[in-house]
């Protein structure tokens, strides 16, 4: 299937022969960088981990939109993904096409719930993908005459996930409610006209983003498996096939690598896993089938750190040493005084539009500086204490650097910020710092540029 670009970005491979070998000190900034060593160990602890629990795991792709990271995602087993927007989906079907020749299985989620005016498009994708490649979320009646159409135009039928509301109030349906029952009927009723395949229920705990630790993390966890617990039992008796739980947010995914880590010493965390093990264990008595699935624990940011879903020591302890997504940013002045205290601010030229604006409930700013081309910072330890300068104060192209905690490796507070001096920086939320760029700088651990991956832009 050819794709379509309705934002088109310089070629990849004009990209890489212009950038690769030279030093991100020399690149135009704000940049967005990848640390690609930090993004497969952190793609590699999640596979390793749902392989040892014995997991299905399905890749969301919304955060980074590339085909580089997405084959880290998805190792080498089932190739089931989840992408937001349809531009997504179309860049990723020759990925998945290639998959598919070499005998794997496919399956492509498009997770906002179908619309009319999405239809020509999906029915493309269900068309070069087949039978069972394409997945639809539904969570009104009205939109399944969108998935009728999409199988009558393509002869594909596609297959559906129903979206259950953990209580985010986002998008899906509430359990125990007259609109769960009957939209469960009419999804169970289209699937026996052959017009759709009912492939389960799908669950997204956003509300684990305010949490505080792996305990809260993995009780979200449990939350989910045992909603969609509850929503399949009146479900997987009338349907011969198992029924698929698909949940997950990344801090509660991430948090099943405290299933695999010694946390003997935490009774808080030792009840939440029994209680998730008894409910899995539950799930599986019933005979449908476990997923999990996530997408920024590829990269991480600071707010994934703030809900400490994983302790910061152990075999998969996370730290900000993890993130693997920085932005390049440039100190364009330096106001010695003018801040709190007669501390001194900078002035950096990245913005809501390269960093984002999403708060971080641990601390008070929009993104934390790195030590990196700051001689004699010390690294920070946790989110909750930067110990160095934050971007305190946004707008839309530039961003106003406060110090908070300001300490240096000798014990001084000495400013040690710039004119002209590079900086690299910690967004709070991945997702949305990497949109507004075109491209990702790959290192490997250190300032040199080993590749390009394009993003795709758009919907």
């Amino acid at each position: 299937m050819a794709t379509t670009s309705f934002y088109p970005v310089d070629s990849r491979n004009i990209l890489q022969k212009q950038f690769i070998g030279k030093s991100l000190q020399d690149i135009p900034v704000p940049a967005a960088v990848i640390d690609l060593n930090k993004v497969q160990m952190n793609c590699s602890r999640m596979l390793e981990a749902c392989k040892s629990l014995d997991l299905g795991w399905r890749a969301h792709i919304k955060t980074h939109k590339t085909t580089e990271l997405t084959r880290l995602q998805v190792g080498d087993g089932l190739a089931n993904v989840i992408v937001s927007t349809i531009i997504e989906a179309e860049h990723i079907t020759p990925l998945l096409l290639e998959y598919k020749s070499q005998g794997r299985a496919i399956n492509l989620l498009y997770s906002f719930p179908v619309a009319p005016s999405s239809v020509a498009r999906l029915t493309a994708i269900a068309k070069a993908l087949g039978n069972h490649g394409l997945a639809l979320m539904i969570d009104h009646p009205d939109q399944l005459a969108s998935v009728t159409a999409i199988h009558e135009e393509s002869g594909i039928a596609p297959d559906i996930f129903l979206k259950i509301d953990m209580g985010t109030k986002r998008a899906g349906v509430s359990l125990k409610t007259k609109e769960f029952s009957d939209l469960s009927a009419s999804v169970l009723s289209l699937s026996l006209t052959g017009h759709c395949h009912f492939l389960g229920l799908y669950a997204h705990a956003g509300q684990s983003y305010y949490g505080s630790s792996s305990a809260d993390a993995v009780s979200f966890l449990v939350e989910e498996f045992q909603a969609l617990l509850e929503g399949a039992q009146t479900i997987q008796p009338t349907i011969a096939y198992p029924l698929v739980l698909s949940v997950g947010a990344t801090p509660t995914t991430t948090s099943i690598w405290n299933l695999t880590s010694d946390t003997s010493n935490n009774p808080a965390i030792q009840s939440a896993i029994a209680a998730l093990k008894s409910t899995i264990s539950e799930i599986r008595e019933m005979g449908s089938k476990l997923e999990v699935h996530a997408g920024v624990y590829t990269v991480l940011d600071l707010q994934q750190l703030s809900t400490h879903a994983v302790a910061s020591s152990g075999p998969h302890g996370l730290t900000l040493d993890d993130i693997a997504l920085t932005i390049i940013a440039e100190v364009a002045s330096v106001y010695p005084g003018r801040g709190e205290n007669a501390t001194t601010e900078a002035l950096v030229g990245a913005g809501t539009l390269a960093l984002g604006r999403e708060p971080c409930k641990n601390y008070p700013g929009w993104a934390i500086l790195t030590p990196w081309n700051r001689a004699g910072a010390v690294m920070p330890q946790t989110v909750e204490d930067p110990k160095g300068w934050i971007v305190g104060v946004i707008s839309q192209e530039h961003g106003i650097l406060q110090q908070q905690n300001l300490q240096y490796a000798d014990g001084s507070e000495e400013d040690l910020l710039n004119v002209g001096q590079k900086v690299r920086i910690w967004p709070n939320h991945a997702c949305v710092a990497g949109a507004g760029f075109g491209w990702y700088y790959v290192v490997d651990g250190s300032d040199t540029i080993v590749d390009i991956w394009v993003r795709w832009r758009g919907w």
